[in-house]
C-alpha cells in the first residue's frame, strides 16, 4: 500500500495515477431443510475475509496504474471495516441480504515536494447485496437455492494536500451503481455437525461485469451457533468518465453464523 501511495502522489502532481476499490458479498451458511418448514428462521452472520487485490484502477480521469496488493498490504493503512449477512427463510423461500463497509487511509511524501508536501488517500466502499431465493432441491442433508437480487456499490476517494502551492486542496471522486445479480447457493451436510457449503453469483447493470463465487466447509456447534471457512473471489468491471475499477478480490474467508 504504500508504494500504491507513493504512484498515486506522482500521478497527481505529473503522470499517471493509483486507486484501488473492493467489495465483499453474501457469507451464508443455509442450513439443512428445517424441522418446521412452516416457521420463519433466520440467520446472521459476521464475517472476515482476508482477500488481497489485484486489477486496474484509475480516478479523476487520469490513467489506469495496475495494482497488485496483498491483504498485509491493505491491513497496514485499513481503519475499519464492518461486514455482515443476514438470511430469513420461510419453507422453500429466503431473503438475502449482505452488507459491507471499508475505509482505507494513508499517506506518503510527494516525489519532489515542489507543489506539495504530502498527500493524504481515504477510499470508502460499501456495498449491499439484497436477494431473494428458492430452493429447487431440498432433502433432510442438503439444499439448492436459486437465488437473484440486486447489488448497491458506492465508492468515494479523496485526496488532500498538505504544504507547498497545493497545501489544503483537495479533491473527490465517487460512483454509485446497481448491478442485477443471479446464482446458486447450496448446502450438504456430511454428518450431523460438519457440513459443505457453497455459492455461484453473476451480473451486470452499472458494471460490465460483476461476479462472487466461494467454497467452504462449516462446524454446527449447536443448533443457535456454526462456523465457516472458505476460499472466496469476487471480480467487478465497472468504469465512468473519470473513475475505473477492473478488479479481483480473493482470498481465505471465516464466518461465525447465528440461527434462531
Amino acid at each position: 500500500m504504500r508504494t500504491t501511495m507513493l504512484l498515486l502522489s506522482a500521478a497527481i502532481l505529473a503522470g499517471p495515477v493509483i486507486s484501488q476499490a473492493a467489495d465483499i458479498a453474501p457469507v451464508l451458511a443455509p442450513q439443512p431443510q428445517p424441522a418446521n418448514p412452516d416457521k420463519w428462521t433466520f440467520s446472521v452472520s459476521p464475517y472476515f475475509w482476508i482477500a488481497g487485490i489485484t486489477g486496474d484502477t484509475a480516478v479523476f480521469g487520469l490513467p489506469e496504474v495496475h495494482v497488485d496488493e496483498s491483504f498485509s498490504d491493505i491491513l497496514s493503512d485499513l481503519d475499519f471495516a464492518f461486514m455482515v449477512a443476514g438470511d430469513a427463510r420461510y419453507d422453500r423461500f429466503s431473503v438475502v441480504t449482505d452488507i459491507t463497509y471499508s475505509r482505507i487511509t494513508t499517506d506518503a511524501a510527494t516525489p519532489r515536494g515542489v507543489l506539495a508536501d504530502e498527500v493524504d488517500l481515504k477510499q470508502e466502499t460499501f456495498a449491499a447485496l439484497i436477494g431473494a431465493g428458492y430452493a429447487v432441491l431440498e432433502d433432510p442433508r442438503g439444499r439448492l437455492d436459486v437465488i437473484g437480487g440486486v447489488k448497491i456499490w458506492y465508492t468515494e476517494t479523496t485526496i488532500s494536500f498538505s504544504g507547498g502551492p497545493l497545501g489544503g486542496a483537495s479533491a473527490k471522486d465517487d460512483a454509485t451503481w446497481v448491478d442485477a445479480m443471479a446464482g446458486v447457493r447450496g448446502v450438504y451436510s456430511i454428518t450431523p455437525t460438519i457440513y459443505l457449503t457453497a455459492w455461484g453469483l453473476i451480473g451486470a447493470g452499472g458494471a460490465d461485469l460483476d461476479w462472487d463465487v466461494m467454497a467452504g466447509i462449516g462446524y454446527k456447534w449447536n443448533d443457535a451457533i456454526s462456523a465457516m471457512a472458505g476460499y472466496r473471489a469476487l471480480g467487478v468491471n465497472y468504469s465512468n468518465d473519470t473513475l475505473t475499477n477492473d478488479i479481483v478480490e480473493h482470498g481465505p474467508i471465516l464466518g461465525v453464523v447465528f440461527h434462531f
